[in-house]
């Protein structure tokens, strides 16, 4: 429940990257022995992930901050951990994986494919169900497929589930062979799933058209921690030497730079002047960007990103692309600022299909929305109305949240444990800052 509550002031921190943690958790598959993942959100996709690794045999459970690390290797020292720092996550990784991924669990997030990289490089064979997640359009994992057929894995569908198998005619198993894999779409979870294969393939693999995103980035600096031979991660061309056996790592996650856009927006929504201290604007440059654009003073300091906004926003027009342009995550914050924005906006969604679900939902908070396939017009309103809402997905549903902050009346959003698959605590680091949200 949300209440219009004046400007926010304070500090608060984005915590781990929810799109980089799965994907680390996933790699600690590579090896055998004891990973130890610092700054790891405590999120329902994360809980989900580590089901995810116990079904194929692993242990994971969480420690002090800093209690495990001296256990595990690492190319560099963890950085400090944070004082409101979660607990450590330590993956302790058998010697002999069941290469299963099951219907129930996969089936709750789309990101669990990037378990397949891992499993097929380990154990030759995986056997997994199509992945799920949020409903915003078809996703299809066919870019995966290809890449792994290119580098010599085979697939039937058996049962329901994908049966995938590295192997001669005999069926003999083998090893993934490098090759070169050419992305039709720089698909950052795709990248990183034909990066984790490609540190233990047997050669060596050029991506081609690969994701750039920071999380790609530190997927590569955890596995080259653990051993791995990896050039141009951050580019468009990622070359990667496999090699035989890689060595269990410590690593820190990133910040979520999407969960830092989302106080950021809150704050240009709300009004006030937040800090968030452990963004990187590095990461975030072209959202930034058009923050200041709409109005917003947005600057580095000493203590972190600090933005302000005290005035009505402007309308801008938008478009969403692959990094380093506006990310499809930050686009229900960005529409809903434009909700409330003097002037007009055009917003395009180059990405997804679908992905304007929340829309309907603003329109009954009094927001002037009108859609037509990829494109969203947006006339700003003085002001919405507060609303029983429903989240239609994660971000979405985080945007509904925001929008209750520029509302008036009373905003209640259900379908919550959407947003909780990729925010620690949003009601409370929100109340902290003054706004008046309430978790039931």
């Amino acid at each position: 429940m949300i209440k219009p509550s004046g400007p926010l002031h304070g500090t608060v921190r984005a915590g781990g990257a929810k799109n980089s943690a799965l994907k680390l958790m996933a790699a600690c598959l590579l090896s055998e022995g004891r990973h130890v993942l610092s700054n790891v959100p405590r999120i329902k996709d994360v809980e989900i992930m580590a089901d995810l690794l116990r079904a194929t045999g692993a242990r994971v459970e969480r420690s002090r901050p800093g209690a495990s690390a001296t256990s595990a290797t690492s190319a560099a020292p963890a950085a400090p951990a944070a004082p409101d720092a979660p607990a450590d996550l330590v993956v302790d990784v058998p010697r002999e994986l069941v290469p299963v991924a099951p219907y129930e669990l996969v089936e709750q997030m789309r990101a669990s494919v990037v378990l397949l990289g891992p499993l097929l490089a380990r154990c030759g064979e995986a056997r997994f169900s199509l992945p799920g997640g949020d409903d915003f359009g078809s996703r299809p994992i066919d870019i995966h497929l290809g890449a792994f057929e290119a580098m010599g894995a085979s697939f039937e569908v058996v049962h329901g589930y994908i049966e995938a198998k590295v192997g001669d005619t005999r069926g003999r198993r083998q090893n993934l062979a490098g090759t070169k894999v050419v992305l039709e779409y720089p698909s950052h979870t795709a990248t990183d799933n034909v990066l984790m294969a490609a540190a233990r393939a047997k050669g060596t693999t050029v991506i081609e058209n690969a994701a750039r995103e920071p999380e790609v980035v530190d997927l590569a600096r955890f596995l080259s921690s653990m051993g791995a031979r990896i050039k141009g991660a951050g580019t468009s061309r990622i070359e990667v030497e496999g090699v035989e056996e890689l060595l269990p790592s410590s690593h820190r996650v990133i910040p979520d730079r999407v969960v830092a856009a989302t106080y950021l927006a809150a704050v240009g929504l709300a009004g006030g002047e937040v800090v968030v201290e452990d963004a990187h604007v590095e990461h975030m440059d072209m959202l930034l960007r058009k923050l200041g654009e709409m109005g917003m003073v947005v600057s580095l300091g000493p203590e972190g990103l600090r933005a302000r906004s005290d005035g009505r926003l402007h309308s801008v027009d938008l478009a969403t692309l692959p990094y380093p342009g506006v990310a499809t995550d930050y686009k229900p914050f960005l529409v809903t600022m434009l909700a409330v924005a003097d002037g007009v906006g055009i917003v395009t969604e180059n990405l997804f299909a679908g992905r304007f679900r929340y829309v309907e939902e603003l329109r009954r908070m009094g927001a002037d929305i009108s859609t037509e396939g990829h494109h969203a017009v947006v006339r700003g309103v003085p002001r919405l109305s507060g609303a029983p809402v429903k989240a239609p997905d994660l971000r979405g549903g985080a945007a509904l949240v925001l929008a209750g902050l520029a509302a008036e009346g009373e905003t209640v959003v259900s379908g919550a444990e959407h947003v909780e698959r990729g925010y620690e605590d949003l009601a409370g680091k929100l109340s902290a800052l003054g706004a008046s949200v309430i978790r039931r």
